[in-house]
């Protein structure tokens, strides 16, 4: 065990955690664009056009916070994810497949 106030060797899991992050973007990328086609394909009333704004805004949420939690990946001593942002994951998440279901249905 090290000493207090030593800098540990992380190791490559930043890395992979980092590289775990951007797999997740990329993933909800894919259902939002593909939730958005679907929601823009319909008739064009204000119910879709909503849900597509929606849509589009739960995306650039998420967004951002995976762009935080990858910079701070970047650190020698990356700290751990906040609560908060673990929230706000998981709601974005959620709520994008919520939205992306009541598109398609």
């Amino acid at each position: 065990m090290s000493a207090p106030g030593t800098d540990r060797d992380a190791g490559l899991q930043p890395e992979r955690t980092r590289l775990a992050w951007r797999r997740t973007t990329l993933a909800s990328s894919v259902v939002a664009v593909l939730a958005l086609r679907q929601a823009l394909r319909g008739s064009g009333s204000s119910a879709e056009v909503a849900g597509a704004a929606v849509i589009a805004l739960i995306w650039l949420v998420f967004l951002w916070v995976a762009h935080r939690r990858i910079r701070a990946l970047a650190a020698r001593r990356p700290p751990g994810l906040a609560p908060r942002s673990a929230l706000a994951v998981v709601v974005c998440t959620v709520a994008l497949a919520v939205f992306a279901v009541a598109v398609i249905l």
